[in-house]
């Protein structure tokens, strides 16, 4: 198979499932997916991020060598909502290395503050600061106060992830 064809072919639930079952846990192919998402046209990286982040919760190990790349791409200017929505969801899923917690936790701040950012991703930002709450619990007030600045303005997938992380944090502090 042809990857970067796969991916051009179609944009559908069925074809993700197809490129993740080609690419398995084979790091090589892993590698192709991941240059493709960081170093393609826009189209391509877009569309190489569902199947990117798939791979990555089926086999988390094989983004450990992209991960500082794939967390610097995400300042690139003008990157697709997908690129963004799949790199977060994806950064929920591992363990993420002490060097990047601050540029992720800051990236994810950011997300969840932004009230132009879409829904998908400010709750997949959540996530990964609930996550990262657990080793930095000073970050929980600003968690809790950006959930409840949001909150009113939000839709109720948002406020769901919210009050389930809200609930965790309080659960573990």
């Amino acid at each position: 198979m042809n990857i970067r064809d796969a991916i051009l072919e179609e944009h559908s639930k069925s074809q993700c499932v197809k490129i993740v079952a080609y690419i398995g846990n084979s790091q090589e192919r892993f590698d192709e997916l991941a240059a493709l998402f960081l170093y393609d046209t826009y189209r391509v990286a877009q569309r190489a991020a569902w199947p990117l982040s798939y791979c990555v919760a089926a086999h988390p190990g094989l983004i450990k060598k992209h991960l500082k790349k794939i967390i610097h791409n995400l300042k690139k200017p003008g990157i697709h909502n997908a690129v963004k929505r799949n790199t977060v969801r994806l950064l929920q899923e591992i363990d993420i290395p002490k060097p990047l917690h601050g540029e992720v936790m800051a990236t994810c701040f950011a997300y969840v503050a932004d009230p132009k950012e879409a829904v998908a991703v400010k709750a997949f930002s959540l996530g990964v600061l609930g996550r990262l709450a657990r080793q930095y619990p000073a970050i929980i007030p600003e968690i809790k106060l950006l959930i409840e600045e949001q909150l009113p303005h939000q839709t109720a997938a948002f406020a769901s992830r919210a009050k389930s992380i809200l609930k965790e944090m309080k659960e573990k502090h």
